[in-house]
């Protein structure tokens, strides 16, 4: 692996960014293109322009590591039962009203977060952990792409797999590489529409559903989507129709939809509760529209959060929150019942991980 020399202990030149005419900066890893001069940051908060030009300020330095089930990331039909390592870092490229992970993800002191972790670190602690694959989370893993694709390589050469959870706000010319060592990710649609985007998000629904345009239809990576329901904002039964009609043009029936619950947090405190009524109404929904594989999240669901045969009905995956039941798979991925495949990536038989969840800590590195 090509080591990245570090201008200081977690600091290191961005691979996307170009200086303008009138001797600025331009980072151009994100739809933002913030524009900077030395000394400033960008929206995310973790890359700045220095005299060197821009940098991610926070290789390698994250909020802390966490083994936990692949489910919680959530994807259900990837490894089922397997266990993740998980950590992201600080800041993000969207400013969301309803963040669930605000305290990192707006965070804006780097030194409240560990020192530098080698890549190499991370993936020998995924593998005693007895964990599948890593996975960028927390934060949105795009504003940390430099770390994240050291990673996923060092995780591939140790026979692991690399996961990301993201928001999917990330430039045309940075994703090939940004994805090419992913095997995994799960994209959250916060919502369907650009005025959704720019009063909720500070942000713009077209790049995202362009990256998911992109992945589905140009890359290997398996993909799952999330869509968190909030009342009052994006729950109404016009909002899941235009996403679900969208969904099923563009990616297809056998992408795997989510429908999770919002919870009041951040700036939304007095928003209430997604109820699982809501959830299970847009579930019922999502199917309807054609899409075969639709799951609840966040509330108590076996029958919604659990996996049934497209073809015959049978249940292939039975799930009480993130503890697996029943196994209704034979050894090639298929309904043991009839014979249908079931669209994902799985092993011959489940994972065991259950619900753990269980930190971890790794040495630091200052190299």
């Amino acid at each position: 692996m090509n080591v990245r020399t570090q201008l200081a202990p977690g600091v290191v030149i961005g691979d996307w960014w170009h200086r303008t005419d009138d001797g600025r900066m331009q980072c151009d890893l994100c739809p933002r293109g913030c524009t900077l001069r030395p000394g400033q940051h960008g929206f995310c908060f973790i890359r700045e322009a220095r005299e060197e030009g821009v940098v991610l300020a926070a290789y390698g330095r994250t909020s802390g590591f966490c083994a936990d089930p692949i489910e919680k990331k959530p994807l259900n039909h990837f490894l089922p039962g397997s266990g993740v390592l998980s950590f992201g870092t600080a800041g993000c490229n969207l400013g969301c009203r309803f963040c669930q992970n605000w305290t990192i993800s707006r965070a804006r002191e780097t030194v409240l977060f560990d020192a530098p972790v080698a890549p190499e670190a991370v993936a020998e602690a995924a593998l005693a952990a007895g964990c599948r694959s890593i996975a960028f989370t927390y934060n949105d893993p795009v504003i940390f792409a430099e770390y994240v694709i050291d990673c996923a390589r060092a995780a591939h050469d140790r026979g692991l797999a690399a996961v990301v959870v993201s928001a999917g706000y990330i430039a045309p010319q940075a994703r090939p590489a940004f994805f090419a060592d992913i095997d995994a990710a799960n994209i959250d649609l916060k919502g369907f529409s650009e005025a959704f985007y720019r009063r909720m998000c500070l942000g713009s629904l077209a790049p995202v559903l362009d990256t998911l345009r992109w992945l589905r239809h140009e890359t290997n990576v398996w993909l799952e989507v999330t869509n968190l329901v909030i009342p009052g904002v994006n729950h109404a039964p016009d909002d899941i129709a235009r996403l679900c009609d969208w969904f099923v043009r563009e990616l297809g029936p056998d992408v795997p939809l989510h429908f999770t619950a919002f919870h009041p947090d951040y700036r939304m405190l007095d928003t209430p509760p997604t109820t699982a009524a809501t959830l299970a109404r847009a579930r019922r929904q999502a199917l309807a529209a054609g899409i075969r594989y639709v799951y609840t999240g966040n509330v108590v669901d076996v029958t919604g959060q659990s996996t049934w045969c497209a073809g015959c009905g049978a249940l292939l995956i039975e799930r009480d929150g993130y503890r697996l039941g029943r196994w209704g798979l034979d050894a090639a991925g298929c309904c043991a019942a009839c014979g249908r495949p079931l669209p994902g990536r799985f092993d011959r038989a489940p994972g065991c991980w259950g619900a753990r969840r269980l930190p971890v800590h790794i040495a630091t590195t200052t190299k």
